[in-house]
């Protein structure tokens, strides 16, 4: 991934260590022994980016710190795209193309239920791309969950599946979806509702 340096949230060992709830030495052990990845500045200091940090956390299964998470709002963690859809081909495609096209967001992925809960969960992107015939999953419920979330500060919502029926499109808009798309279409529509959408956030 292309650091963003210019918006991204870097740490100090010691704020690693006070967000964490550790004694700074603990921290310095993290990084020493390869579990924590940092950088070195010209003077010696180790210093963390934010996502980092964040993806040490979750290997370690430690729980993501309200600080943590009140520091980075608002920051280029906040300014992401989430697509949820367990179709691996298709999933890839998109994140691809938006890759591109969105350089300015950070372009997520969850291919289940579960991960998408705790992406949304810990980074609150602004727009997610929900495939609603996820395996297992209540594609319409957890469309309702997401919008009706205050805590996710009513991110942009735009259901996709494979079944072009108008009572399914009506079920969905009435769940919350914002923009209701059938496949198979063409990653250029995504696109352009995604600017529009955004906008409008």
């Amino acid at each position: 991934m292309t650091r963003k340096s210019k918006k991204e949230r870097i740490f100090s060992a010691l704020e690693v260590a006070n967000i964490c709830g550790v004694v700074n030495q603990t921290a310095i052990n993290w990084i020493k022994n390869d579990y924590l990845k940092a950088f070195t500045t010209p003077g010696g200091q180790y210093r963390v980016y934010a996502e980092d940090l964040m993806e040490f956390l979750r290997s370690r299964g430690m729980k993501i710190p309200d600080e943590l998470r009140e520091l980075l709002n608002g920051s280029e963690f906040k300014k992401s795209i989430l697509i949820v859809d367990d179709d691996t081909q298709f999933n890839n495609m998109l994140t691809d193309y938006l890759s591109k096209k969105l350089e300015d967001m950070d372009i997520l992925q969850a291919f289940d239920g579960f991960q998408a809960g705790r992406i949304i969960s810990e980074r609150k992107p602004r727009v997610i791309i929900l495939d609603v015939d996820l395996p297992g999953v209540d594609g319409h419920k957890l469309c309702k969950t997401i919008k009706g979330d205050e805590n996710l500060e009513n991110p942009c919502v735009i259901a996709v599946t494979g079944l072009d029926d108008t009572r399914v499109e009506a079920a969905l808009l009435k769940a919350g979806a914002d923009k209701f798309f059938p496949k198979p279409f063409e990653f250029e529509e995504i696109l352009e509702c995604i600017t529009e959408q955004a906008a409008n956030k």
